[in-house]
């Protein structure tokens, strides 16, 4: 069975996205700790992260820090955080997280909940600084 965001790449379910390439897609968290929570993905789905081949983790890991960098440039914050927990989905995904402060990365806090219209306005402001 495919997993969420194996849909999401096969545009079964809408996403905000942010970049795309041939191997990788960054989109905005359906579910954000804070505004501009980023997860960036391989297309081909591989459930854990250490079993992804070296090529295809090195060019996800390349992918991410450009995704950073505009995260970073539109959202305003110290930091962006990483991390890699991949329990929620299994498809290998990292996390970018716009922080000020280690709280904002808590994954047991309250998710924040946007509407479409303010998903696509971070979404575009994030692509616009690719």
């Amino acid at each position: 069975m495919a997993s969420i965001f194996s849909k999401i790449v096969n545009g079964e379910i809408p996403a905000y996205k942010i970049a795309e390439t041939e191997e990788y897609l960054a989109f905005l968290d359906a579910f954000p700790l804070v505004k501009g929570h980023t997860l960036v993905i391989p297309k081909k789905e591989i459930d854990y992260i250490f079993d992804v081949n070296d090529e295809l983790y090195s060019g996800l890991w390349q992918f991410s820090k450009e995704i950073a960098k505009a995260v970073k440039l539109a959202i305003p914050c110290q930091r962006i955080g990483v991390t890699v927990i991949g329990l929620e989905v299994p498809h290998a995904h990292i996390h970018l997280i716009p922080i000020q402060k280690m709280e904002d990365m808590n994954f047991s806090k309250p998710k924040l909940n946007f509407s479409k219209e303010e998903m696509e306005m971070i979404a575009t402001s994030i692509r616009s600084k690719l």
